[in-house]
């Protein structure tokens, strides 16, 4: 049973690998476009933020952040952005369960939208208007002559890569990862592993190595497959041998205070718990949007070393918000 749950949070990792390297690849491309926008409108700037902080993982979070520190958004907007974000748990809700992690995600950024909005009403911003630098070294590049270039003179991590992918498509097409039969979700996996492996053979040498090696493979992989196989390997006893499902579902207030209180923790695996609960049917939708609303995975990090009172006050904010909403649908019956 073990190596069922360990070859299980292996999957699960892969294919959170696979979206991080395109994510990461189309933050990086698209960096710069925002900023003739976010001065012509308050509303610009809570659309934008709340779709950065939709984005699966804490780049778009980060992005908010650093826009907020040039004075190009306001304390709302960075709020909406937090709201709508979870972090990298999003790539766990979009793996075990797709259609409940995109409706999530819309009624997060809608919440996020409308409290950013209200808040804002009581906290005037004033902007320093700064443009930021678009440093086009960034540039990702993509030219199909790199690929001969480039394998001809592999350097260890692309090649790692590049493996990596091998053993993945392998995985795939012989049925021993994801679905045993061909539907949509195997088709899916298939073809973001297509698109990652185009992308690993075309980046420049930079890229490869400062955004997707030493962010990706080395900073968020192995945390995130310990704590996706720590989490299920812990639901697994306590589901089979404790009978914690019963408890869970004659405390749904002392539950929900839990949610938002782990909630405020600055980091995506704590809350990685919450959605294998939900997946596994342990909680409900109101446990899992509350969560979801107060935490933001890695994305209120910087704000700690931008402003400590920001950071708080957001947090308070959410908490707030995430208690209400999920207390008010736990009275539905």
């Amino acid at each position: 049973m073990i190596w069922k749950v360990f070859s299980q949070a292996l999957m699960i990792t892969g294919f959170i690998f696979l979206m991080m390297v395109i994510i990461d690849v189309v933050n990086t491309q698209t960096r710069g476009v925002w900023q003739k926008y976010l001065m012509k409108s308050r509303w610009n700037q809570y659309l934008l933020a709340g779709v950065f902080g939709a984005i699966p993982g804490c780049l778009g979070s980060f992005t908010v952040v650093g826009l907020y520190s040039h004075g190009l958004l306001s304390f709302g907007a960075v709020l909406a952005c937090m709201i709508a974000t979870s972090g990298d748990a999003a790539f766990l809700m979009f793996t075990l369960i797709p259609g409940t992690a995109l409706l999530l995600t819309g009624i997060l950024l809608v919440i996020g939208l409308l409290t950013g909005k209200a808040v804002d009403l009581f906290f005037r911003f004033k902007s320093g208007a700064k443009q930021l630098p678009i440093h086009r070294e960034e540039c990702v590049c993509f030219k199909r002559e790199n690929i001969r270039r480039q394998l001809q003179n592999l350097t260890l991590q692309r090649g790692t890569l590049i493996f990596l992918l091998a053993l993945v498509l392998a995985g795939i097409l012989s049925g021993r990862i994801g679905p045993e039969s061909w539907n949509w979700v195997r088709i899916t996996f298939l073809g973001v592993s297509l698109v990652a492996l185009l992308i690993i053979l075309t980046v420049s040498e930079h890229f490869l190595e400062e955004h997707l090696w030493n962010h990706v493979v080395k900073k968020h992989i192995p945390q995130m497959f310990l704590w996706i196989f720590g989490t299920l390997l812990a639901l697994y006893f306590l589901t089979e041998y404790l009978r914690v499902e019963e408890w869970i579902r004659s405390n749904p207030l002392l539950i929900l205070l839990m949610a938002v209180l782990i909630g405020l923790i600055p980091d995506s695996g704590p809350h990685l718990i919450f959605v294998t609960l939900f997946a596994q049917g342990a909680v409900g939708f109101p446990i899992l949007l509350a969560n979801s609303i107060v935490q933001d995975g890695h994305g209120m990090l910087p704000m700690l070393a931008e402003s400590r009172k920001t950071f708080v006050a957001i947090k308070g904010v959410n908490l707030i918000v995430g208690f209400a909403v999920g207390g008010l649908l736990l009275l539905v019956p």
